[in-house]
């Protein structure tokens, strides 16, 4: 996507490359209108150079650029810019809804007397099919055929609809099934660094740049390449080319000096940089990093590092193209011609990270010697709380009583599990998983994993019994690599089978545990322990049954199956007992940096990428097999369908929308506490037969079997709103003491579970709101955290903070959210949930973070006011929230336009 626009800044020149030439808006010569840029942060370049290229004095205005560049007068800024990034990347989980919605924009513009066929992503669109491999089958030979079986089996109708948007829209591709997750797709084949596309005859180059559907695209940012997670609301509005309004950022330097030390991996490095970010406070900033460590680091533990930007809480975190990733280019089989393409562009633009170069400026700068980091792990619950590996068994005993709520008196419970020669006792580990995007492009752990399982398998040494083992490579070079090294036979001999090509337990597929175990932990009310590879660990995402969970490295992985405990101190105790009768240490199997780089040298090759993405769309013979309607205008709906379904947010449009008005009357469906994350509001995770989708689709003859995850049925509303705020860890503090989505129905005060709630409001005509704490939305960019609270007829969240991607998601859906001033919040105020609530001042003209009132009427007669802001941030954002969302405020544009 490019605009040649009006470059009143004249700045756009010629580049010749190898004999072809390029256009590009220099940077250079924009600094001679602009004033010296030299050390601006290179991710703020990248903003300044899309500010250049897109300005055309209507939607992009030369102030843009003026104020980006002005951005170093103070290191920080007030101002807002559009951006429109060059591609977008989806995963199915947040890619089916999207297609839905493009689907059902095409019905909405037939009504509004449209051509439907204009609906189509005006820039290129990938959608990497990752999130749907669930661990149903492990420890066994066949496991990775048998759950790729299963997977096109459950998800037959998700895949045809999908088939048919490859099909039926321009710009869109679709990388099939069992290929690998969509983050790792893109580190090693999708993202170019430079991007170039033609228009009029001119071929333009410009930054790879993009928005992802996934919180954890940010790990493409290792490779220099500026993009970030944003709500499948956000990403349809850039496939249908509406610029994002955002606020320049803050900039954080985060400087790295050393080199990591002996035994240290880059999953250790990464949980001590997230600490560290996460209390410094980047929420909302970018992080760009710099420094003379950068020069040990390889291009794979830069995309570690970017990778976990979400728990960090940052919306980038970025590093520089440099001589490392042209050569990590190269290896992963790009053309040769656009890695110089790269480099001369770079270079030209002034973003090439050379040594002896001045440092950028920053908004302010925080500093980590890279020999400083320890062995570590992260949990129970949250990413950041990063614990030092020798004193995990002693964080859990005190975790256990503290915030997992065992009773000192039953801290020593040990259960006989039904039909097993084993006991299982609070913290033994029932779920040992190499998964996620985090570690599983990382060749250095993941080859520290299989060093472990070699020196293991040949002591003898196996899991423990209890523990569900699994190996999920981000890609099909992985199997490669450690195919060619003997390892896969290693990993195989202790457990580790690949049990699928994509993101399984981290995102809670998990798949079933033993029914023994599950009882045992059911009846007994035990603390099981995860320990995987991944970045998420919050409450209730890996498994229902297992509510301690901790972030680790992949041979850390392998050596906690092994231990089967997280309650005995690794780094002392034996992992088990040798076939010789002697005790064997994590000291006896831990492979040193030297071992780990000779296999690596010697297992690697470009040929290994160059012959894996060679067919990266043709995918395995059951997607080949997929017939595909011919109709490529509109989608024929399946009213019977229990996956894709035709949303309501066109039901009923107009051309012109009605006007905003305040909100009066409402209830409260929910009050909620602090770190409410996206997790607890999205559905997400298996679906229980007791619950409210359980009892929808068994009305629909669908058996609990074959119930799916909520993720994979993320293209049906009817489900997914059923699942909203439906987490089983979740609190109301409208109720005592109970967890999982329930509320009260008022005044009646009956207690129900909140879909229901919601349903009978909605039909007494009653408007709804949420109150929660701080950090309200923490987490993945999951779309439906905000479609499903519009869907339950919430108009307003009132909360103390949001995190960035849920405000815009909810703005994008047309729901308020609101932040309470300092000082002020719901245990201030008082509010137990019988409040009826007024919302006031929005039939004036609203204007971003505007004052409003919030009016409380209590129960027992008083009547307070008190001011809240209006977090629709931007005016883009006023223009949605008045058409009652993005997707109508774009419909309504393309009928006018018609």
């Amino acid at each position: 996507m490019t605009a040649v626009g009006h470059d009143t800044i004249k700045s756009r020149r010629t580049l010749t490359v190898e004999g072809k030439a390029y256009d590009y808006f220099s940077l250079p010569e924009a600094a001679k209108t602009l004033g010296d840029i030299s050390r601006l942060p290179v991710c703020l370049k990248v903003l300044l150079e899309n500010a250049l290229r897109f300005e055309d004095g209507r939607s992009y205005k030369v102030d843009d650029a003026k104020a980006i560049a002005g951005w170093l007068e103070k290191a920080s800024s007030t101002k807002e810019v559009p951006f429109k990034p060059a591609r977008i990347l989806l995963q199915d989980f947040t890619g089916v809804p999207a297609v839905v919605d493009l689907a059902a924009m095409r019905d909405g513009l037939t009504k509004l007397g449209g051509n439907p066929q204009k609906v189509n992503p005006l820039v290129p669109v990938d959608l990497v099919i990752d999130h749907s491999v669930m661990v149903d089958v492990f420890g066994r030979a066949d496991a990775l055929q048998k759950n790729v079986d299963i997977e096109f089996e459950r998800n037959e109708e998700r895949y045809k609809f999908l088939r048919w948007g490859q099909d039926a829209f321009d710009n869109f591709r679709v990388v099939p099934p069992g290929t690998g997750i969509c983050h790792q797709v893109n580190l090693e084949y999708l993202g170019q660094c430079v991007w170039t596309s033609t228009n009029g005859g001119t071929t333009f180059a410009y930054p790879d740049t993009l928005y992802g559907t996934d919180s954890h695209t940010t790990m493409v940012n290792g490779l220099g390449i500026l993009g970030w997670g944003v709500g499948g609301i956000e990403a349809e509005a850039a496939m249908l080319g509406q610029p994002i309004a955002m606020l320049i950022p803050d900039v954080i330097g985060f400087r790295l000096t050393g080199k990591t030390a002996e035994g240290v991996t880059a999953t250790d490095l990464v949980l001590t940089v997230t600490q560290m970010l996460r209390k410094k406070g980047v929420v909302g900033k970018f992080v760009e990093f710099y420094g003379p460590g950068l020069d040990s680091l390889g291009l794979p533990d830069r995309a570690t590092i970017g990778n976990m930007a979400p728990e960090y809480g940052a919306t980038c975190g970025f590093f520089p193209v440099d001589k490392i990733a042209l050569d990590y280019l190269h290896l992963s089989g790009r053309d040769t011609h656009r890695i110089a393409l790269v480099e001369a562009y770079l270079k030209a633009q002034g973003m090439f990270h050379e040594p002896g170069r001045p440092d950028p400026i920053f908004t302010d700068t925080l500093e980590l010697d890279l020999s400083t980091v320890q062995p570590s792990m992260a949990g129970p619950k949250r990413p950041q709380d990063r614990v030092l590996l020798k004193d995990i068994a002693t964080s859990f005993k005190s975790d256990l009583t503290k915030s997992l709520g065992v009773p000192a008196n039953e801290t020593g419970t040990s259960v006989k599990v039904e039909g097993k020669n084993y006991e299982l006792t609070h913290g033994d580990v029932v779920i040992a998983a190499i998964t996620s995007c985090t570690n599983t492009s990382n060749p250095s752990v993941l080859v520290a994993a299989g060093l472990v399982a070699r020196k293991a398998h040949a002591k003898g040494l196996k899991p423990k019994p209890w523990v569900k083992t699994s190996l999920a490579p981000g890609s099909q070079v992985v199997t490669e690599y450690l195919d060619k090294s003997g390892l896969t036979a290693d990993l195989d001999a202790i457990g580790f089978e690949t049990v699928g090509y994509g993101c399984t337990t981290c995102i809670g597929n998990s798949g079933p545990l033993e029914d023994a175990i599950v009882d045992a932990i059911e009846d007994n009310r035990l603390v099981g322990a995860a320990v995987i590879s991944g970045n998420r660990n919050f409450e209730g995402r890996v498994h229902a049954n297992v509510r301690a969970n901790y972030l680790a490295s992949p041979p850390l992985v392998v050596a906690y199956a092994l231990l089967g405990k997280v309650t005995l101190d690794i780094t002392t105790e034996p992992l088990g007992i040798g076939t010789d009768g002697q005790p064997v240490y994590l000291r006896d199997v831990w492979p040193t940096n030297k071992e780990i780089a000779d296999v690596i040298a010697i297992s690697l090759s470009r040929d290994q990428f160059l012959k894996r993405y060679g067919e990266v769309f043709k995918g395995p013979k059951q997607w080949q097999a997929i017939e595909v309607d011919g109709d490529n205008a509109t989608y024929r709906w399946n009213d019977g369908s229990t996956y894709v379904k035709n949303p309501p947010y066109f039901d009923g449009m107009t051309m012109e929308p009605a006007p905003v008005g305040d909100v009066t009357g409402a209830r409260v469906l929910a009050e909620l506490g602090d770190s409410i994350t996206t997790d607890h509001i999205s559905p997400a995770g298996s679906i229980r037969k007791a619950s409210p989708a359980g009892e929808y689709l068994g009305e629909r003859q669908v058996t609990q079997a074959n119930f799916n995850s909520y993720g994979a049925r993320r293209g049906n509303h009817e489900i997914m709103m059923r699942g909203t705020f439906a987490n089983i860890r979740i609190r109301n503090e409208m109720l005592k003491n109970v967890e999982g989505g329930m509320t009260k129905h008022l005044p009646d005060g009956k207690e129900m579970p909140i879909y229901d709630a919601a349903m009978l409001y909605k039909k007494e005509g009653v408007p709804l709101v949420i109150f929660g704490g701080k950090e309200y939305g923490t987490g993945s960019s999951r779309d439906w955290a905000a479609k499903g609270t519009f869907l339950l007829g919430v108009k307003a969240v009132i909360v103390e903070s949001f995190e960035r991607i849920h405000r815009s998601n909810l703005v994008g859906m047309g729901v308020l959210p609101l932040t309470f001033k300092e000082g002020t919040d719901r245990k201030s105020l008082g509010l137990t949930g019988e409040e009826i609530i007024d919302i006031t001042g929005l039939d004036k003209a609203i204007t971003p973070r505007m004052d409003l009132s919030l009016v409380i009427h209590r129960p027992d007669g008083k009547v307070d006011t008190v001011p809240v802001t209006c977090r629709i941030d931007t005016v883009d954002e006023v223009a949605y929230y008045q058409n009652g969302g993005i997707l109508q405020y774009v419909l309504r544009g393309m009928a006018a336009a018609a």
